[in-house]
């Protein structure tokens, strides 16, 4: 079998070049020659080179080897990475020796025997290899580093619906079908996208989580798909973008309602083909990713309101998993307040710190607009505040700007008090978003667009 790699042979001797390619071609998947070294550009707009064979000398009687520390220097501009092998001849090494010191990899003499070029262009693609690996890592770790969870990656809860979530992530997990998480803000939906890939054929790969949110409409295709050096002012060298870093892992989406619908069409291209180009770039990388996307939005509806590709949909959720409120899971609390509060007494050095059974039980007649983020930093506000070794005050886990009975309040201007009737509606529809949307009049999705401007 030929080996997978694109060689560039460039030589202003017609029968070098033929002779190369008719030996290169029976090795390697691609090998294309050039006698004009002003072309070396053009080639590199349209494929990746893994090696370039580069004659040093391209005008007879010459042999300083200016031209090809010239074109050397190019190519280097062009791609940092790049992997030049000198052709030179035998009176010329020493200057060749002067070219790797200036970034060339290795070099052959003229005439060459064929075991020996073949042996010095395979030890190269493995010194391209490794540099590639090199440059995908140091952009992963710097990914990673970006977006590391604030939240804790343990599923916790026993309770029927959540009981139903964990069989559903069993069932899909293992397939590389792509998944759509749906679920009030502070639920956990990177949870369960983490949970996904840790029992995916994909677990041993990245996993790389985009908060599609907090991504402006002009940086969207520089992050997610990754810009050449040049592509744009401050583009000072290529960059991979999510996709690409994501490759043979898993890429989650969060947000993905929050798209505008030109984006919409970027992104489902992407899906569609699995290929993504920089920006900047000409040619296409092919990437292999399990897509997991996740929304607090109705996107049915966002579609009937056309401002929700339906094929963008269709797309995205082959499975749907909807992550239950915390309202419909109150059975769960005492666990999820006892696993955080191990996290933060260890964190605070308060570790005999316990919570008075009684005011657990008062903990679950609270309503919980912010789900478990809120349960979270409720707790963590508790252990701040303690002084003893048992947290018995109810009034130590809400903010003095909530009350735990959720009694009226005395608003004073038309937000609050619009806050305040979702709020009341909410708890009068036991928290069906549907109901209380019609109880007030409203679309879903309006009655969504609120409770964000509100932060329920």
């Amino acid at each position: 079998m030929k080996v997978p790699a694109n060689i560039l042979i460039v030589d202003d001797d017609r029968d070098v070049l033929e002779t190369a390619r008719m030996f290169l071609k029976q090795e390697f998947s691609s090998v294309d020659i050039e006698e004009d070294p002003s072309k070396i550009p053009g080639y590199f707009e349209i494929k990746d080179y893994d090696v370039i064979l580069l004659d040093m000398n391209f005008k007879k009687g010459m042999n300083d080897g200016e031209e090809g520390f010239y074109w050397l220097g190019e190519i280097l501009k062009i791609d940092p990475q790049a992997i030049v092998i000198l052709i030179t001849a035998y009176g010329e090494v020493d200057v060749a020796v002067k070219a790797m010191k200036e970034g060339a990899t290795d070099f052959v003499l003229k005439p060459w025997k064929n075991q020996k070029l073949l042996g010095t262009i395979l030890s190269a693609l493995q010194l391209r290899k490794s540099k590639k690996e090199v440059v995908r890592l140091k952009e992963t770790q710097n990914t990673l580093n970006r977006d590391k969870p604030h939240n804790f990656n343990d599923f916790i809860g026993e309770s029927p619906a959540i009981q139903r979530v964990k069989e559903l992530i069993t069932k899909v997990a293992k397939t590389d079908a792509d998944v759509l998480i749906l679920g009030e803000n502070g639920t956990g939906k990177e949870l369960v996208a983490r949970a996904i890939h840790n029992l995916s054929l994909r677990k041993d790969e990245i996993f790389i989580s985009v908060d599609l949110g907090a991504i402006s409409e002009t940086l969207f295709e520089s992050e997610l798909f990754g810009h050449v050096k040049g592509a744009f002012t401050d583009a000072k060298q290529g960059k991979p973008g999510r996709f690409e870093l994501a490759n043979e892992g898993t890429i989650f989406l969060d947000e993905i309602g929050n798209l505008s619908l030109p984006l919409q069409a970027k992104l489902l291209t992407v899906l569609q083909s699995r290929k993504i180009r920089r920006v900047g770039a000409n040619r296409e990388i092919d990437v292999d990713f399990r897509l997991v996307c996740a929304t607090n939005m109705p996107l049915s509806e966002m579609v009937y309101e056309q401002k929700f590709r339906q094929d963008l949909l269709y797309r995205i959720n082959t499975v749907e998993i909807r992550i239950p409120s915390l309202r419909e899971r109150i059975e769960d609390i005492p666990l999820l307040v006892d696993h955080f509060l191990g996290i933060y007494s260890r964190k605070y050095h308060k570790q005999n710190l316990s919570i008075n059974k009684h005011t657990v039980e008062k903990l679950k007649n609270y309503h919980w607009p912010g789900n478990i983020r809120e349960l979270q930093h409720a707790v963590e506000r508790a252990v701040i505040l303690s002084e003893g070794e048992t947290i018995s005050s109810v009034e130590s886990f809400i903010s003095p700007t909530t009350s735990i009975h959720r009694v009226p309040s005395q608003a004073k201007t038309l937000d609050e008090m619009e806050r305040d009737f979702i709020l009341q509606s909410l708890e009068e529809n036991n928290g069906n978003v549907t109901q209380t949307a019609k109880s007030l009049g409203l679309t879903r999705t309006a009655l969504y667009r609120r409770m964000n401007k509100h932060g329920i």
